[in-house]
């Protein structure tokens, strides 16, 4: 698979931006997390930190400490894609209501069709 639609993937699942931008101020662990994103479940967050971390977007340092503590950090190379992905959304928001026109007219397009 093309690399470049492997990136278009990862920022287009549900979670992956969302874990990135909570991990954008800085070190969190896993129960931060979890807090900061209530909607997602332990396993899909464990899933996504994974994913990310296997494309080199965040690192994973295990503290040898009873228990163990677990903190989750940016890479260089995930606040470069972080970065893009802000750029995406704000165009997204500058251009909302400009979205929104183009989908009722569409709507009312398709509705007389019917």
């Amino acid at each position: 698979m093309c690399i470049a639609k492997e990136t278009l993937d990862r920022l287009g699942d549900k979670w992956s931006v969302a874990v990135m931008h909570e991990l954008s101020p800085g070190t969190r662990r896993f129960m931060e997390l979890r807090r900061a994103l209530p909607a997602i479940s332990k396993r899909m967050l464990t899933a996504t930190l994974r994913a990310l971390e296997e494309d080199g977007l965040l690192e994973r340092t295990v503290h040898p400490t009873v228990p163990p503590r677990v903190d989750y950090e940016l890479t260089q190379l995930g606040r470069s894609l972080l970065e893009s992905a802000w750029t995406v959304m704000n165009w997204g928001e500058s251009h909302t209501s400009e979205i929104e026109l183009a989908r009722q007219r569409f709507a009312e397009r398709t509705q007389h069709a019917v």
